[in-house]
């Protein structure tokens, strides 16, 4: 029986700190398809990636462009069973390693999340595991909304009295312990087919990442993470927002816009056709004008044209107008989100930008105006392997799909005697899990 009628994506096993692993992850967008397999080596504690307990090295990566994907979702099963076939198929050639199952990313089914606290009494003075283990049971009766799947269920601070903010309350004394409980949903239609289209090709899905996420455990350092930052993870077909503050994840958010709509525009507006707008762009295209744009000329071929004849020529800061509307309306959407969630507070005015659309040029800059804050662009680290080519932000969610079995542990999907029946959003998640269990093992 799939987990998702449970409301549930699968549930990744911990890592263990001290043994090597091979993984392979699949980071599903709406522009690209990428496959990493990567050995994991246990390492001492890195200086500014300390959640880290494995170095990763890549031995496979197969990438390819992506069909069948419209705002990070699934519109033509087929299509994208082959995209993600043949980006698996590469990656184990060169690994080669025959791919069995993958930790898959998701950007679309619009992502949100839903925060849930609760207080427990303390059974013996000091806190002990059961008592932790009682006020997550506890936070994790909350149902969640119809026809959401859960992802991640993140305690994000714990509290022991008046204390709030404790990190780890083991063994500390008090009368009453606290927690509160990220949960970080997606629609369930496009959690399962997403999951679907991996299947289909045989593959087992060992978890569902949100984008924002894998992200932000790839290009941060800790005291970002700890500080408060909002990852901006700008994809072709979506947009998505991690916060993270005290170190976890504390809000998570998607728009269904991304750099193919910057494409598009493009392609309208100089009446081209689309892989000529694309080139235009990753060629010249940029966010901000400079003084050079009126006497630099680029030239274009109308939609109708044969490649033979006589292109047109433009001045750059043609470009430059049809591309700087769509950006500023994109990061205004993300401000205004971020603001309505009452989350901008939290990201502490830094915002890093990864994904394949934050590397525009002059980006940066109409980022800081817009979001007014530090901005940076963010790139996989702690990596080994990655070829020149995949060093980029284009590459952030992939990696950081190799970092969150590190800390998938921190999560909390365990129940302890819980029954209950299945029926979307009709009762507890937590009781849909204790099915899943009971009939899982």
């Amino acid at each position: 029986m799939s987990l998702l009628q449970h409301g549930l994506t699968p549930r990744l096993k911990p890592l263990s700190a001290r043994r090597s692993a091979t993984l392979s992850v699949l980071d599903i967008g709406t522009s690209k398809i990428v496959c990493l397999v990567a050995e994991l080596q246990p390492v001492e504690t890195l200086a500014t990636l300390r959640g880290r307990t494995h170095l990763a090295r890549i031995i496979g990566i197969g990438h390819q462009r992506s069909l069948g994907l419209k705002g990070g979702a699934v519109v033509d099963l087929e299509a994208a069973e082959t995209s993600i076939r043949q980006a698996v198929h590469a990656a184990e050639r060169m690994a080669r390693v025959e791919v069995q199952s993958v930790i898959v990313s998701l950007s679309g089914g619009r992502l949100g999340s839903q925060h849930f606290d609760a207080k427990v009494p303390v059974r013996t003075g000091a806190v002990t595991g059961s008592d932790v283990q009682r006020v997550l049971e506890a936070a994790s009766t909350h149902s969640i909304s119809p026809g959401r799947a859960v992802l991640h269920a993140l305690p994000t601070g714990y509290s022991l009295d008046q204390q709030s903010a404790v990190v780890d309350p083991s063994g500390m004394l008090g009368e009453r312990l606290g927690v509160d409980l990220h949960v970080v949903t997606a629609e369930i239609a496009a959690a399962r087919n997403l999951m679907l289209a991996v299947e289909n090709t045989h593959l087992r899905v060992e978890a569902v990442i949100a984008t924002p996420y894998a992200s932000g455990l790839s290009a941060l350092v800790d005291d970002e993470a700890e500080m408060g930052v909002a990852v901006v993870d700008m994809g072709g077909g979506t947009t998505s927002v991690g916060v993270f503050s005290g170190g976890h994840l504390v809000h998570c958010d998607a728009l269904a816009v991304g750099g193919h709509h910057v494409t598009m525009d493009i392609a309208r507006g100089l009446s081209t056709r689309v892989a000529a707008a694309e080139r235009l762009k990753t060629l010249y295209g940029a966010a901000m004008a400079t003084a050079s744009d009126e006497r630099d000329m680029i030239a274009v071929h109308g939609v109708d044209e044969d490649e033979r004849d006589l292109p047109h020529h433009i001045p750059k800061s043609h470009l430059v107008r049809i591309i700087r509307p769509r950006v500023e309306e994109v990061l205004e959407l993300v401000r205004d989100r971020l603001r309505n969630a009452g989350f901008a507070a939290q990201a502490g005015r830094r915002v890093v930008l990864t994904g394949g659309a934050s590397q525009l040029v002059g980006l940066p800059e109409v980022a800081r105006r817009i979001l007014q804050g530090q901005v940076r662009i963010g790139r996989p680290l702690g990596i080994k392997g990655l070829p020149e080519a995949a060093k980029g932000p284009a590459f952030s969610a992939a990696v950081g799909l190799l970092v969150y079995p590190q800390v998938s542990h921190v999560e909390h999907f365990e129940p302890r005697g819980q029954t209950g029946h299945a029926g979307l959003g009709s009762d507890t998640y937590l009781s849909k899990v204790g099915r899943w269990i009971r009939e899982s093992f």
